[in-house]
């Protein structure tokens, strides 16, 4: 069955600095395509950058009508998908992080985080959606980073049958392996819990404001395995394969699928 090559992007993003994060997205989408990707990933507020104090309110962008151009002629020249982030700044004032998709065959579609982190509220306003996208014939939803640790959005997306999560993390502090053993806790549960894929990436290095980010990838198989990792803590794309055949597998199996057997009598969503 259908295999779909997927890139992970850990990116090292200069908070402030939108020219030079946008021309490493271009640089690193160009790389994907060649590589037979068909979906990039890039990590949470990747264009401008991450901060959580005041700061924010001086790097956060409004989404632009160049913006939106120049990432859709990519994303309809290479047939590829493009997950990129920001911090997004609307004309009513409001910062939210938010990833934006674009298609090969449509027009934008866009995510906002619905869970900001407590040092986040006072500057970060929350989504309000739990979005489901569609592209290359596999369903997704995305979490941005601190969302992963509600196991709730995780199973509101896979009873709309989503076969993966992407989650982008703006994810500082700690060694890359210290990072990849706090999200494997969690993540190895969303994946087996649910049955679907989660592809997960990070920022990276220094982003000049007083904050280093441990460079982390990780892909994980609808059984709870890991599949890919890496935690060199490089900038650079990680090339992942989503099968279609092994979702098939694990959801075909009577005791290896658990959402068909949920109390739905019980349990309201």
């Amino acid at each position: 069955m259908k295999t779909i090559k997927a890139a992970l992007v850990v990116q090292n993003c200069i908070a402030g600095n939108f020219q030079k994060n946008f021309d490493f997205c271009l640089h690193h989408i160009t790389c994907a395509q060649k590589k037979g990707a068909k979906f990039i990933v890039f990590p949470e507020m990747n264009l401008t950058g991450y901060v959580a104090g005041p700061d924010i309110k001086k790097i956060s962008r409004p989404i632009t009508k160049d913006m939106v151009n120049h990432f859709s002629s990519l994303a309809k020249n290479l047939e590829l998908t493009i997950l990129v982030g920001l911090a997004e700044k609307t004309a009513q004032k409001k910062i939210y992080a938010s990833h934006l998709v674009f298609y090969p065959d449509k027009s934008f579609e866009m995510y906002r985080k619905i869970h900001t982190a407590p040092f986040e509220k006072k500057y970060f306003s929350a989504g309000n959606e739990i979005k489901i996208f569609n592209s290359h014939g596999i369903r997704f939803g995305i979490q941005l980073c601190y969302d992963a640790h509600f196991p709730e959005l995780s199973l509101a997306m896979a009873l709309k049958e989503i076969d993966v999560i992407f989650i982008p993390h703006a994810s500082p502090r700690g060694s890359s392996q210290e990072k990849y053993d706090s999200w494997i806790r969690h993540l190895r549960a969303r994946a087996f819990d649910n049955g679907v894929y989660i592809a997960a990436c990070n920022q990276t290095g220094d982003n000049t404001k007083d904050l280093f980010f441990p460079g982390i990838s990780i892909f994980i198989g609808p059984d709870g395995n890991v599949i890919y990792k890496s935690v060199d803590g490089a900038q650079g794309i990680h090339i992942i394969n989503i099968e279609k055949s092994v979702l098939s597998e694990i959801r075909s199996h009577k005791m290896r699928y658990f959402l068909p057997h949920r109390r739905n009598d019980l349990f309201k969503f």
